[in-house]
């Protein structure tokens, strides 16, 4: 079993910059790719960023240029730094890992944190 701890959301002006975080932690675990998706009201939950167990990251066309996302592997942490933030970021995001350290392997959702860009 595999939990996720998330953090760093909140409020921020349009323009302004938040930082996400995720750490995974479980006996055995062996995190592979990482990543973030959000929801907004009324919406579906969409993939933000995502990170390979090498490095590779990929992001939605919204979100290129302004959103990098990060690991420490040795942490088991994946970090979503937000800048340029607007309105329309506002959502709930969630964080997805991949545990292979188990069979099959198996995705896993945090918690969700709620962040919300005011104009």
């Amino acid at each position: 079993q595999v939990q996720l701890v998330e953090s760093g959301g909140g409020l921020v002006q349009a323009g302004g910059s938040l930082r996400l975080s995720c750490a995974a932690a479980g006996s055995n675990v062996r995190v592979n790719a990482m990543g973030w998706y959000r929801q907004a009201p009324g919406k579906q939950r969409d993939l933000v960023a995502s990170i390979t167990s090498g490095g590779i990251a990929n992001y939605a066309d919204s979100v290129k240029g302004r959103f990098a996302i990060s690991r420490d592997n040795a942490k088991n942490t994946v970090y979503l730094q937000m800048n340029s933030l607007k309105p329309e970021d506002t959502a709930v995001y969630y964080c997805i890992v991949t545990d292979i350290g188990h069979m099959p392997p198996r995705n896993y959702w945090g918690q969700g944190t709620q962040v919300t860009v005011s104009s």
